[in-house]
């Protein structure tokens, strides 16, 4: 006697167990967009990131400055025939800083100058030459967008993050004071910037 044999249907379409490889592809597709996303760092917070780090070089060039200025009855570098900011603070170098990349900005394309002297290297930051101590009004700030006196609410950095005067792009920049206090400025300047007697702005 022969015994009964099981038949084993075939599973048709409906019964498909598993994924497709096209399937798996696109959930790890997902996953890489989702983390991509998790972990890319935010650009405006990047941004402040490097204002921070950039206000932090102003200060520095701002001891030196004040370092310079009780060595020489109580004024700022001052060279003659300076045209370029760097021209006009090569005095602080190196007798007042040894450190010359604080005077590039971290959030700018500029390369760190070398050696001993900056006066034929680009810098960063534009320079109020002919201010003293004294003075509450800014004497040094990012690179601007020209080296014009500014009224309240024209553009002192770049607009669009296009060059001139884009440090940190579209996202504004830092005035140093006479008095050492840094503040932050969004691309149109809250403050006159304007030019007394005696005195220049000195752009990169």
């Amino acid at each position: 006697m022969k015994c009964p044999q099981v038949s084993h249907s075939e599973s048709g379409p409906g019964d498909r167990v598993g994924f497709s490889l096209l399937e798996l592809l696109l959930v790890v597709v997902i996953i890489l967009i989702l983390t991509t996303l998790y972990w890319s760092p935010n650009r405006a917070n990047r941004q402040m990131a490097l204002q921070s780090a950039c206000r932090n070089n102003l200060q520095k060039i701002y001891i030196a400055m004040e370092i310079y200025a009780n060595d020489h009855g109580g004024k700022f570098p001052i060279v003659g025939n300076a045209r370029t900011s760097a021209q006009g603070l090569e005095p602080l170098v190196p007798r007042y800083t040894s450190d010359t990349s604080i005077f590039v900005c971290p959030g700018s394309s500029d390369s760190a100058p070398s050696g001993q002297s900056i006066r034929n290297r680009a810098i960063s930051y534009a320079y109020y030459m002919g201010r003293a101590p004294t003075n509450q009004e800014v004497v040094i700030t990012d690179r601007q967008v020209d080296s014009l006196q500014k009224a309240a609410g024209q553009f002192v950095f770049s607009a669009n993050g296009k060059p001139p005067g884009n440090n940190h792009r579209q996202f504004g920049g830092n005035f140093l004071f006479c008095d050492g206090r840094v503040e932050a400025s969004s691309p149109k300047t809250s403050i006159p910037l304007g030019l007394s007697a005696g005195e220049v702005l000195l752009n990169p």
